[in-house]
């Protein structure tokens, strides 16, 4: 298990007057205008010594003088990656621009096509029309009623504020609003131009214009804040599986590791499935969960898995229990166990793929 690293806030220290010695790994150095023509210089460093990271930064003083504020400390190198490129963003955010380029070390980087879809969001984000926006949420409240759908899955929020900003007023036009596809196009897309070309708008299609309309400084620095909010969820999911690793490991159930972690029961079923799909065992959860359920029931959801397939849950819950089912416990309780069970099941069935695929 990693060494617990310090928590997410860091403090800073004076490295070299706390006579820490280590060796340095990797060293860049940036800069950012400050005020109207003074340009301010730091460098980022991340250091090792006996199998501990250390990751920092130093302001350099008119002086020369530097100062070190240590943002991570641990034995873990993914979360320590995870901390360098959140605070690298907050960093690139404030102006600060890299001597050496690719500094957030990602497999992947933007295409043309991402960074025009970007640039359109940034715009809407700024510009969007507020009363065209309230009108399409509510547009979406009533048909997720209608048709027992969550609203997220009908239109996200960025996508209604790309449509309230760039106000389509034809199917064409609405197909060049990223996100819509013909299907949904089909779909939904006279719901939306009744409401969005309703509303007068000074800009035409197609959106080239955007490019020119766009500040770049602003814009680069909300790509980077972008980059936070990201890194910031990835550190955080690193965070949460570690401590539901140790949790697991120490024998604690689903009660206990829901007020260790402060999120919902469905949350932490969600995070034990992945951990599963990385390759954690959670079978020491699983086990304690599953110690009151009789045996007998639990072959009749295993073998509703097999028969129905192991994508939807309710088939199954049907198929166990019956259409007009109920308990006092409720029913969540009955389907934490369906996807308990169903975690099992899974890796089964992927062991079996697996042996087949040796021969």
């Amino acid at each position: 298990m990693p060494t617990p690293a310090k928590p997410f806030s860091y403090a800073c220290c004076k490295m070299r007057k706390a006579g820490i010695k280590m060796q340095i790994v990797f060293m860049n150095r940036l800069s950012r205008i400050s005020g109207l023509t003074e340009e301010v210089f730091a460098q980022l460093w991340i250091g090792e010594e006996e199998g501990v990271w250390r990751l920092g930064w130093r302001d350099f003083a008119e002086a020369g003088e530097g100062e070190d504020c240590l943002w991570y400390e641990g034995g873990s190198w993914n979360e320590m990656l995870c901390v360098y490129r959140h605070e690298l963003a907050v960093k690139m955010g404030e102006g600060y621009r890299p001597l050496i380029d690719g500094v957030f070390h990602e497999e992947e980087g933007l295409t043309g096509r991402n960074q025009e879809q970007l640039r359109l969001q940034y715009y809407s984000e700024q510009y969007a029309n507020e009363a065209v926006y309230e009108e399409l949420s509510a547009w979406r409240r009533g048909k997720a009623s209608s048709e027992r759908k969550a609203p997220y899955i009908l239109a996200s929020n960025r996508l209604l504020r790309l449509l309230s900003t760039f106000l389509p007023q034809s199917t064409e036009e609405l197909l060049q609003i990223p996100g819509i596809g013909e299907a949904k196009a089909a779909q939904y897309g006279p719901d939306w131009l009744a409401i969005t070309a309703a509303a007068p708008r000074e800009h035409d299609f197609p959106l080239k214009w955007v490019r020119e309309a766009t500040d770049e400084d602003a814009f680069s620095s909300w790509l980077y804040k972008q980059k936070e909010i990201k890194y910031k969820k990835q550190l955080e999911r690193l965070r949460l599986n570690r401590m539901l690793l140790q949790g697991i490991e120490g024998g604690l159930g689903l009660e206990q590791l829901k007020e260790q972690t402060g999120i919902g029961r469905r949350e932490l079923l969600e995070a034990v499935e992945e951990l599963e799909k990385d390759g954690y065992s959670v079978e020491k959860l699983i086990e304690l969960e599953l110690v009151t359920m009789e045996r007998e029931q639990q072959e009749a959801v295993w073998n509703a898995y097999a028969e129905l397939g192991d994508l939807f849950l309710k088939p199954v819950f049907h198929k166990v229990y019956g259409e007009n089912f109920s308990a006092s416990e409720g029913l969540d309780f009955y389907y934490e166990r369906l996807r308990l069970i169903r975690i099992r099941f899974r890796r089964e069935q992927a062991d079996k793929l697996g042996v087949a695929g040796n021969f």
